[in-house]
Order: structure tokens, then sequence, then C-alpha cells
């Protein structure tokens, strides 16, 4: 539960609009991930807010395969 709630502090960011998916994305997705979806998100967190928006938001590409999955979740969210 520890992991859960400090992952959850952690999307809180600048932007609104990456609370709101950030957020869903918690609800729905975080309890069903694996060790290393897990670490997928960490590093996808680690991004800057307009980075990642615009990975989000497929207006960037540039991101490593192995983190596809979990960006793939993130868009459905």
């Amino acid at each position: 539960m520890k992991e859960f709630e400090r992952a959850r502090w952690r999307c809180r960011r600048g932007m609104l609009e990456l609370d709101i998916i950030l957020q869903r994305f918690m609800d729905k997705y975080y309890r069903k991930l694996g060790a290393e979806e897990l670490l997928q998100f960490e590093r996808l967190l680690s991004l800057a807010d307009n980075d990642l928006w615009d990975l989000i938001c497929a207006r960037k590409a540039d991101i490593d395969d192995d983190q596809l999955p979990v960006l793939k979740l993130l868009q459905k969210s």
C-alpha cells in the first residue's frame, strides 16, 4: 500500500491534464501491473511534464520499446 500511495503522490503534476490521466491510470491499472511494468511507469513519471504529455498524446514517438505497454495503458486512460 505504501508504494501505491507514493506513486499516487508522484502522479500529482503541474499540468491538470496529466493529473487527470495519471489518476485514472492509477485507479484502473496500477494494482494490476507486474514488477517490470511498475518500473516502466516509474521511468515515465521521471520525465518532464511536457515530454510525458507529448508521449501520451502521441506527438512524440521517442520512447523505448520496453515502455510501450504502460504508455498504451496511459493513452487509454
